[in-house]
């Protein structure tokens, strides 16, 4: 995710914005992913029984509304920037989607039950991508690289919480997971490129 605001988001808003609203806009877009977090932890804590599975599904479904809309803004831009950020989502997001399904399995839903779980998230992405690229496609440049640089404080601001809880709850930093950090960086970057 932090590839993909620092090489595709950001820089594609700062050719045409000044460094005030982008500021402004990235802190909005922090603001937003906290907004939401705090939704789906109310959603999660509502539930009896399988917390932590629908505290997984309703993370992995506002994290894939947040890539609809990234993708819909990108696509408002420009397509071929829409396709590499779709691009680099779908490599963001097979650990959470084998995250989701294991935390089904491990919760005996049936397997049915959980391919239907599991083709429901295309529902957000598509439904946030279509509204953003309806919303933004005819607007001017402000709000469409506006959009962009929201999107870019949510999605960083997620990637920095997801970092800091994975080494609170390990403890002891790991040269794997750095090198896996820098590895994920560098593959958004190729992937970036090749599509270009």
């Amino acid at each position: 995710m932090l590839a993909i605001v620092a090489t595709e988001l950001l820089p594609k808003a700062s050719a045409v914005l000044s460094g005030w609203v982008i500021g402004a806009a990235f802190v909005m877009g922090g603001v937003l992913y906290l907004a939401i977090e705090a939704g789906a932890q109310r959603l999660a804590g509502a539930k009896r029984g399988g917390k932590r599975m629908w505290l997984i599904y309703a993370a992995v479904a506002i994290d894939l509304l947040s890539d609809g809309l990234m993708i819909g803004s990108g696509g408002a831009v420009a397509t071929a920037l829409a396709l590499k950020l779709a691009a680099g989502q779908v490599l963001a997001d097979v650990p959470e989607g084998y995250a989701a399904a294991a935390s089904f399995r491990a919760n005996d839903v049936p397997r049915g039950k959980r391919l239907l779980m599991m083709a429901s998230f295309a529902i957000p992405v598509l439904l946030a991508a279509t509204f953003a690229h309806l919303v933004l496609r005819d607007a001017n440049d402000l709000w469409k690289f506006g959009a962009l640089a929201v999107i870019g404080g949510l999605l960083s601001l997620a990637a920095i919480e997801d970092l800091l809880g994975e080494a609170h709850e390990h403890g002891a930093d790991s040269k794997a997971a750095a090198m896996s950090f820098v590895g994920g960086f560098a593959l958004f970057v190729f992937v970036s490129a090749g599509l270009e």
